[in-house]
């Protein structure tokens, strides 16, 4: 198991149009392509309040980039990306590590 950990850094006051965007489209998507996400959560206590954070689940490397891959690539996901935000940019710059669990972890 390979847990990915993506923070997207929004812009001042974007973040309430990001969160929309994940309720309303992003998910969706996802189940459309077989990504599973574990959590998604804001910073209550740090450097930075204008973040989402989230962790995605894959068996493999290559099942990442295979369902990434496909779900970037949508037609209609690029479509409905850049219609929320053809007034104003949504995130900043995206954060991304892939974690493997050790051998005495609960999460195996």
């Amino acid at each position: 198991m390979i847990i990915e950990t993506r923070i997207y850094h929004c812009l001042p006051g974007r973040l309430p149009a990001l969160n929309e965007r994940f309720t309303k489209t992003t998910l969706g998507f996802f189940e459309k392509y077989g990504i599973k996400p574990l959590g998604f959560w804001t910073t209550l206590i740090g450097p930075s309040n204008h973040a989402l954070t989230y962790m995605l689940q894959w068996e493999s490397l290559e099942e990442r980039e295979r369902k990434w891959n496909a779900f970037q690539a949508d037609p209609e996901w690029i479509a409905k990306r850049a219609a929320s935000e053809a007034e104003k940019s949504i995130v900043e710059r995206i954060e991304n590590v892939f974690l493997t669990p050790t051998d005495y972890s609960p999460l195996r």
